[in-house]
């Protein structure tokens, strides 16, 4: 970094001695022990060198640790550290500094966030520390300070910034041309750093660089668009060093599956910290013109410092791949993939307006069950007056938790209230998709002092014949796996791990429906424009439903549009948008809708499917999930009993899933004749799954397995809640075949959109 530093100067502002120069003053604003002054005082010694100045070059380093180059630190043994790695550099450098006191190096104990302009301050108990604080204050207002560099902290929860750290930040909760998401992000410390960098450098001193390694998430996080904007006028030049080792994103491995560990990994400690990092270099040229490309390398694998230290003193435009970044998804200052056309699209709150967030009951132990007589009696031991508070806490513990999720905080409470107003209502217990594949009972209020949240004008929209739905405005990082469920029962917020929105195809209107299902007045949840452009088609909204969905479960449209997915909400392509006016629009919008009417099938358990879950099934599903006993013969008793340690109750009675035990095979030649070519397209190697230590699903090719909707490995998440130890029973048959008739769906799913790849 001290070396990108250097050649920037040189480079891009046309300095050139580099650090070297009497005019270049130097701050880092988190100095720590001292790392980065050593570093630049090393640098400053070796561009002196070849000037000629012979024995005075110990003189001017010395100049340098003293009066322009500088660091800042608010902990006292760090600083301690700092000034004495400084020190011992100066000694290696042949230019001690003074041992009488009479000279210092240029390290603070001070707020590198506070104090960059003129204010009357409280006074100090000791005449050191206000000594030392005007020392930092004449660096903060008065010196031209022209770098800034070092490894700021990250801290994502790092409490609330004072009130000129809090106004500092505002600037980046703006933006001209970009849509701005949840700005919570930018209460990271290292954003504050950024920021408290780019003032000083961009509307004080006018020109500079700063270099900064900090946690990535802002180059493409959700919370930044601002940020990234404010660059792109403020800076010149912009450099991206990522160097991945994200737990989050990508796991800690490469794309080509190998050990990714973080740039701070040690013999010790060889993984690193969890998330990943980036080195940013900033240059404001004093001639400013604003960036409108970014540069920006991919560093991987266990040689990155290896490669960073080879390339140190390489040429930028060798190094980085310049581009564009694209306002529409919020200026990312990483490259998304993403197809030409996608802006094009229109998103899906584009072509169906209403949806709701999914129910969110923030008492799940007490409100949703698998089994309904039992939530029956747990719900009317609730509302019994003759059951005390202490009674139920103990009974069933989330009932009566204090939180402040809900409306009231106070469980008692919001207990006493509705003990006075009477219940439950009958027509509370209702069907609700909790997770993918996984239909459950829910106990449901309006009422916000029960849930957390019920989304209250939801369930008037669900009635038998309805289609839904989810989708997330965004992904999680590392998210590559559909996240479109399709229910006909009220979705649990939960059902994608990311947060359910959940999209009608109809919305009840008793006044002016235009179609009536199950006896309800309802019309299509569609835009004017989707309205006219499906009128143009002769199509109508379940067509263009269906097309989103099988859109949505296209391995191909989402591989080439993974980077947009994380930034917005998914936008669907349509042949002829907006105004139907391409040959044959109709008949491949037709032709999509086909397979998505498939899909939907596939994917509601609730929904018979000949071959698959109903009649002789497809020969290439036949031999999938097939319930096995060890020893042979016919399943019963205690063998209905999953005991295998898939799930227990974890802190607050949440489920956690475990380890389970599966046997990995190779098909037997039996399968392998009975599934055909299926068997190559579902994966190389099966799984054996066990309730028991008796009986298992003999069976499971590795890609149903593995199949994940929603953010959750479905197979292991069912298994997980079903755990006899936390549903207190054995599996009934039916469950028993649910499993069985769920990996055949996927395998389903899995064959039908390979045809898409």
């Amino acid at each position: 970094m001290v070396a990108r530093v250097d050649r920037a100067l040189k480079d891009d502002l046309g300095i050139e001695d580099g650090l070297a120069a009497e005019n270049v003053y130097i701050l880092d604003p988190c100095c720590g022990t001292g790392a980065y002054l050593a570093e630049t005082l090393r640098r400053i010694k070796d561009n002196l060198d070849g000037r000629g100045l012979g024995a005075s070059i110990g003189a001017h380093v010395k100049k340098a640790a003293t009066e322009r180059v500088f660091g800042f630190e608010i902990m006292l043994a760090p600083f301690v550290v700092a000034h004495l790695q400084v020190g011992l550099t100066m000694q290696s450098l042949d230019a001690p500094l003074s041992d009488d006191g009479t000279e210092r190096a240029g390290v603070f104990l001070t707020n590198a966030l506070t104090g960059w302009e003129p204010k009357v301050q409280k006074p100090l108990p000791f005449p050191e520390l206000e000594d030392e604080r005007e020392r930092a204050d004449r660096v903060k207002q008065d010196t031209p300070v022209l770098v800034i560099l070092g490894n700021p902290p990250y801290n994502g929860f790092a409490g609330m910034a004072v009130e000129e750290e809090w106004e500092s930040l505002q600037a980046y909760r703006s933006a001209d041309d970009v849509r701005l998401g949840d700005t919570r992000g930018l209460n990271d410390l290292y954003v504050r750093f950024f920021r408290m960098a780019e003032r000083r450098i961009v509307e004080k001193t006018g020109q500079g660089v700063v270099c900064f390694i900090s946690n990535y998430s802002w180059l493409d996080g959700l919370s930044f668009p601002g940020m990234r904007e404010r660059y792109l006028d403020a800076f010149d030049v912009i450099r991206i060093d990522s160097l991945n080792g994200d737990k989050y994103k990508t796991g800690k491995t490469t794309p080509d599956g190998d050990p990714d560990p973080s740039i701070f990994s040690t013999a010790e400690d060889p993984v690193g910290i969890q998330v990943g990092t980036a080195i940013t270099t900033l240059v404001r040229k004093r001639n400013h013109t604003p960036a409108v490309a970014v540069g920006i390398r991919q560093l991987w694998g266990k040689d990155k410092p290896a490669e960073l230290t080879r390339s140190a003193e390489s040429e930028p435009d060798a190094l980085y791949d310049e581009f564009r970044p694209d306002p529409a998804l919020g200026l990312p200052f990483a490259q998304m993939a993403v197809s030409d056309g996608w802006s094009d699209w229109p998103a899906l709150p584009d072509l169906f307006p209403g949806s709701f967030p999914g129910v969110h009951t923030g008492r799940d132990r007490l409100l949703i069950d698998i089994d309904l007589e039992r939530l029956r009696r747990r719900v009317a031991d609730y509302f019994n007056t003759e059951l005390s508070h202490d009674e139920i806490a103990r009974r069933y513990p989330a009932a009566l938790r204090d939180s402040s999720a809900f409306k009231i905080r106070d469980a008692r409470r919001v207990r006493d209230q509705l003990l006075a107003r009477g219940g439950p209502a009958e027509a509370g217990f209702i069907k609700d998709t909790y997770r993918p594949f996984d239909n459950r009972w829910l106990y449901w209020e309006a009422d916000r002092r029960l849930l957390t949240a019920p989304s209250p004008d939801y369930q008037a929209h669900v009635f038998a014949g309805s289609l839904w739905l989810s989708s997330a405005q965004h992904l999680r990082k590392g998210a590559s796996e559909p996240q479109a469920c399709v229910t006909q029962n009220v979705g649990a917020f939960h059902l994608i791990e990311r947060g359910a929105a959940m999209f009608p195809a109809w919305l009840r209107d008793d006044i002016f429906g235009t179609r009536e299902i199950a006896g309800i007045k309802v019309r299509p949840n569609l835009t004017p424009a989707a309205q006219s452009y499906l009128d143009k088609l002769g199509l109508d909204v379940e067509d263009l439903f269906h097309h989103a969905l099988a859109t949505l479960h296209d391995p191909a449209y989402r591989a080439e549009n993974a980077g947009a997915l994380r930034m917005e909400w998914p936008r669907i392509p349509l042949p002829g948008w907006p105004d139907g006016d391409e040959d044959e629009a109709a008949d491949q919008l037709r032709e999509s809708a086909t397979k998505g009417r498939q899909l939907a099938a596939l994917l509601d358990s609730e929904t018979p499917v000949p071959g698959v879950t109903t009649g002789a099934p497809r020969p290439e599903l036949a031999a999938i999930a097939v319930p096995t006993r060890t020893e042979g013969g016919n399943m019963s008793g205690d063998d209905f009993s999953l005991t295998a340690g898939w799930g227990h109750l974890g802190q607050g009675e949440a489920v956690m899933p475990g380890q389970g035990r599966t046997e990995t095979r190779d098909y037997t030649n039996a399968e392998r004749s009975a599934m055909g070519s299926s068997a190559k397209a579902l994966g190389d190697n099966t799984f054996d799954v066990y309730l028991n230590d008796a009986a298992y699903w003999r069976n499971i090719p590795e890609a149903v397995w593995n199949y994940k909707l929603g953010g959750y490995q479905v197979l292991k998440k069912w298994l997980s809640y079903r755990e006899h130890r936390v549903l207190n029973r054995p599996l009934n048959l039916e469950e028993l075949h649910h499993f069985q008739y769920t990996a055949r769906r996927i395998a389903a799913i899995l064959l039908l959109t390979a045809a898409d790849e």
